[in-house]
């Protein structure tokens, strides 16, 4: 390798490592007596897994449950380390979190790949996680569901409660999982405007394999915008000064929903950019938490 590859090779990792440590936050301490992270796989490659996180033994209620779905542009350079500090903070209030990988572009990803891996995830909670719930002697109370995303993650999500309007062979007709409700964190919510804004540098293109034109299907079947109105309540958050997806990707969002007579509101937290609101340190998490607990009932 030359001495120009081992650079670029050090200064990519440095980045990663970077962009790690700079874009989520640090993760809160658990509380006394919480159980290591299960790891659940829902398919053969690497990236195909999700993992339990469950609080501390509470008298063996049913816990409700968040699945939380990590951003990054759908790009394999990020990881559901950006979810594992927001699973912590949420185990610590006595909620369980499915803290979801997926296959992404640039490692597997793109359309249908991701979809399916995101709709397969959300179902383990229908099987291997109840199981796992259950030795443990607590149970998942899936009538209490709520997703949870963040960026593309709330693309991910909001797409995953809209799962039932979808019909095979459709990626991810047939739920097994319904939730109670969605929260979408700075949403990447109508990927359309999102390919023509050419968010992430071209992401939504590299995501969906074309532009609306050339693949408009793909779009109709994956934008949440376009599967409105989704079968639970949604609630778009997003920060007055996000730089990275504009707030008028949630606006469009929650004006397109409520013109289908959906469930839907937008949260809009004044001076917060696109990464705060992943910082259990930070007050505008707190905001996003207490919109989670709310719809968790």
């Amino acid at each position: 390798m030359s001495r120009r590859s081992v650079l670029a090779t050090l200064t990519a990792a440095a980045s990663g490592l970077l962009a790690a440590c700079t874009e989520g936050g640090a993760v809160p301490p658990a509380r006394p007596g919480t159980p290591e992270p299960t790891t659940l796989r829902y398919g053969p490659d690497p990236a195909q897994y999700a993992m339990l996180h469950l609080p501390p033994d509470g008298g063996g209620r049913p816990l409700p449950v968040v699945v939380i779905l990590h951003g990054g542009y759908w790009r394999a350079q990020y990881g559901l380390e950006l979810g594992t500090p927001l699973a912590v903070d949420l185990t610590n209030a006595d909620v369980a979190a499915l803290n979801v990988e997926y296959r992404r572009v640039g490692a597997g990803g793109g359309f249908p790949t991701t979809l399916d891996d995101v709709a397969a995830a959300v179902d383990l909670l229908a099987g291997p996680a109840a199981d796992i719930a259950r030795q443990a002697g607590r149970g998942l109370d899936l009538d209490r569901v709520v997703l949870l995303g963040h960026s593309a993650g709330g693309q991910l999500a909001v797409w995953a409660a809209s799962r039932s309007r979808l019909r095979a062979p459709a990626p991810g007709a047939g739920p097994r999982v319904a939730a109670r409700g969605v929260v979408s964190q700075a949403g990447v919510l109508d990927l359309v405007a999102g390919a023509d804004q050419g968010l992430g540098g071209g992401a939504v293109v590299d995501f969906l394999g074309g532009t609306p034109t050339t693949q408009a299907a793909r779009y109709a079947v994956a934008s949440p915008a376009a599967l409105v109105p989704a079968a639970c309540p949604v609630v778009a958050v997003h920060g007055t000064a996000d730089t990275t997806v504009p707030p008028d990707q949630s606006r469009r969002y929650v004006d397109a929903a409520l013109a289908a007579r959906g469930q839907a509101r937008l949260r809009m937290l004044d001076g917060v950019d696109h990464f705060r609101i992943i910082d259990p340190a930070d007050p505008a998490w707190h905001a996003v938490r207490d919109e989670v607990m709310t719809l968790l009932g």
